[in-house]
């Protein structure tokens, strides 16, 4: 048996002979879970992306009013931290989506 004339059937016949069919079951179990996995597409990533970024934004806003409402209920350092989290996460999607931008530019180019 060659790479290029790989079969499943020739690598689960054995183990099929020697009665061990949970292995054949496992295997499509995990082939099962890579299909599962592979299921999102780039939007979901991008969308899910986003929406963590709000949510990063979102708390930066109720930590800073917390500060002005109730200062003791709340450390500088929990503000610092949150702003700069959210910050970070801001400049990745920024560069993100430049780089996605010039990536399809490239393309729509290409003669």
């Amino acid at each position: 048996m060659t790479v290029n004339s790989f079969n499943s059937a020739q690598i689960n016949k054995p183990f099929m002979d020697a009665g061990y069919v949970s292995v054949t079951r496992n295997l499509n179990t995990i082939s099962d879970v890579e299909a599962e996995k592979t299921k999102k597409s780039f939007g979901d990533f991008l969308m899910e992306a986003v929406s963590k970024m709000n949510d990063q934004q979102l708390e930066v806003g109720r930590l800073e009013e917390r500060a002005m409402t109730d200062p003791d209920s709340v450390q500088i350092h929990e503000i610092t931290g949150a702003l700069a989290k959210s910050q970070m996460s801001l400049s990745l999607a920024k560069t993100v989506i430049d780089r996605v931008v010039t990536g399809w530019n490239e393309i729509t180019t290409t003669r």
